[in-house]
């Protein structure tokens, strides 16, 4: 049975390390990338590229990360959607099929509006459509939110 984690430590590093560890956020700032294993305790790897159209990353107190949007992986058998918040892993609703597409097609928006495309043009040669499908809600993230503290506040 894969074990949730739900607290995350952030480790620096100049390149990511091939052998990843349950519970580590490596961020290399080099390469503009964090990455880390699913938090379901499914080892999947996660890469979140840092950008204004991907995700960022902010450190609120020394320390302490906040990863944002959200890391959903829609693209992987567990689905699981959750944010990085101060270290913690703060786990979201599933998401339905309709919310996920939509997000998607959000996400394609703000990357075109931020690599300076148009719809009919391809990606840049070093984009990876496999390491950003987590970056579903970042036009409606005002949305998840809210209901993420509903969800917190009825618990």
């Amino acid at each position: 049975m894969n074990q949730r984690i739900n607290q995350i430590t952030p480790q620096i590093v100049e390149t990511i390390p091939s052998a990843l560890q349950d519970g580590v956020l490596y961020i290399s700032l080099k390469y503009s990338t964090a990455v880390h294993r699913c938090c379901c305790g499914c080892g999947t790897k996660v890469v979140t590229p840092l950008s204004p159209a991907h995700w960022e990353l902010s450190s609120p107190s020394p320390g302490l990360f906040t990863l944002h949007p959200s890391i959903g992986n829609w693209n992987h058998p567990c689905q699981a959607h959750y944010l990085i918040q101060r270290n913690r892993v703060v786990w979201a609703e599933q998401m339905t099929r309709r919310q996920i597409e939509r997000g998607r097609a959000l996400t394609q928006a703000a990357q075109d509006r931020h690599f300076g495309r148009h719809g009919d043009e391809q990606p840049p040669p070093n984009h990876n459509p496999r390491a950003a499908p987590a970056n579903q809600q970042q036009a409606s993230r005002d949305g998840l939110i809210s209901r993420f503290f509903r969800w917190l506040a009825a618990r």
